[in-house]
C-alpha cells in the first residue's frame, strides 16, 4: 500500500514541474504570436529580448511570420526577424 501511494505522490510530483515551452525574442521589436490551447486563442506579445514560458500542456502556435507549429510543451523558440527557430 505503501508502495501506490509513494508512486502516485511521485506522479503528481512529476506533472506538477513538467515543463513549459519558451520563446526568446531576439528581435528589436515586440513581436505578437497566436496561441490557441485548449480551444482558446490568444494573442501573446513578446517583448524585444524577453523569454516568455507558455504552453505547458501543448499548443497550435501562429508566429509573426505566419507559420505554424504544433508544440508539445518542452521546446525552446527563438524568433528571428520575426520567424521562429526551434532549438
Amino acid at each position: 500500500m505503501k508502495t501506490i501511494i509513494f508512486g502516485l505522490v511521485l506522479s503528481v510530483a512529476t506533472i506538477g514541474s513538467a515543463t513549459a515551452a519558451s520563446i526568446t525574442n531576439k528581435d528589436a521589436q515586440s513581436q505578437v504570436l497566436i496561441v490557441t490551447e485548449a480551444g482558446d486563442k490568444i494573442e501573446m506579445v513578446v517583448e524585444a529580448g524577453a523569454t516568455v514560458n507558455f504552453c505547458p500542456t501543448g499548443c497550435f502556435v501562429t508566429m509573426p511570420s505566419g507559420d505554424r507549429e504544433t508544440l508539445a510543451g518542452s521546446e525552446t523558440l527563438d524568433i528571428v526577424n520575426g520567424a521562429a527557430v526551434i532549438k
